[in-house]
């Protein structure tokens, strides 16, 4: 509606939206998760869980009709999947943008529960947003490297452990739990310094999808592949994505059976790491070129 006003002050128009659309609901999100922490009834607790995740797929549609009323941007969905908010999810996608969150999030909103973040630990300390993924259950992942573990070895296995007390919680109601599986945003430099062996992709990180199937492989659905593709020469910044400078992108969303290979104990046997590494650089060697095709066909 408004994209023929200027780049420049949609793009504040817009920013000004989702700050406001923040305060709004972090508001009630942040009060029902302190009536959560004090009340140790589980079932109040599940029916908090509810509400909480009611409110922040509210304030994601709100966020979507900020981009619609600012943005004239078309998003090409394919979907290959029998999608649910009733079902449990383990989400991956190829990473190159923070624009990739708001296209999933406006992608999946309303098919399927809310997206659950694994956010590293600095994230808390965003001004209100931080606060709000608190309140909405996201864990919090302290990563270190392997020099420092090396160092503190009593530091080792921190991950996993947040990772098995996150899945308890995510036990309990349907979830969509959505990990990038590269770990970090892709750009040529780290593509270079990796050695990758994907044209368009960073090498897969199997560590942690492996732990979260391990622990609710029989709980979940299905695993849902995204693939994201944007028309423009280098994946928007999120002011140029507010400014309007995305016209269009592809979403491409296939459903991956979870079986035994999948499931197996990670961590207790290097047969299963090896398989399970096996298998998800398979899902990334068909991703690549899933996603060559998606820029090939963006050219045109």
């Amino acid at each position: 509606m408004l994209s023929f006003l200027p780049g420049v002050i949609r793009g504040v128009l817009g920013l000004l939206g989702y700050i406001i659309n923040t305060i709004f609901w972090s508001t009630p999100l942040i009060l029902l998760a302190i009536v959560k922490l004090l009340i140790p009834i589980a079932a109040v607790r599940n029916v908090l869980s509810r509400i909480l995740n009611w409110c922040a797929s509210s304030w994601i549609s709100v966020n979507g009709l900020i981009q619609r009323l600012f943005l004239k941007l078309s998003i090409h969905t394919d979907i290959d999947a029998e999608l649910s908010t009733k079902a449990r999810y383990l989400v991956i996608a190829n990473h190159q943008s923070w624009v990739d969150i708001l296209i999933l999030q406006r992608v999946l909103n309303g098919r399927i529960p809310f997206l659950k973040f694994f956010l590293k630990k600095e994230l808390l300390y965003v001004p209100l947003l931080g606060i709000a993924w608190w309140a909405l259950d996201f864990p919090f992942m302290q990563r270190y490297s392997k020099s420092y573990i090396k160092k503190n070895p009593h530091l080792a296995g921190k991950d996993i452990e947040t990772t098995r007390k996150a899945c308890e919680k995510f036990k309990q109601l349907p979830v969509s739990i959505m990990n990038f599986v590269e770990g970090t945003r892709f750009t040529a430099e780290k593509h270079k310094r990796q050695k990758s062996p994907f044209n368009h992709l960073l090498k897969p990180k199997a560590g942690g999808i492996a732990f979260v199937l391990s622990s609710m492989g029989e709980q979940l659905h299905s695993i849902l592949d995204i693939t994201i593709s944007y028309d423009t020469e280098r994946p928007p910044t999120m002011w140029e994505f507010v400014c309007g400078k995305l016209s269009q992108c592809k979403v491409h969303i296939r459903a991956i059976e979870i079986d035994d290979e999948l499931t197996r104990d990670y961590a207790g046997s290097s047969e299963n790491r090896v398989a399970f590494q096996r298998r998800i650089n398979q899902i990334w060697t068909e991703k690549d070129e899933r996603l060559g095709q998606l820029i090939e066909s963006d050219s045109k």
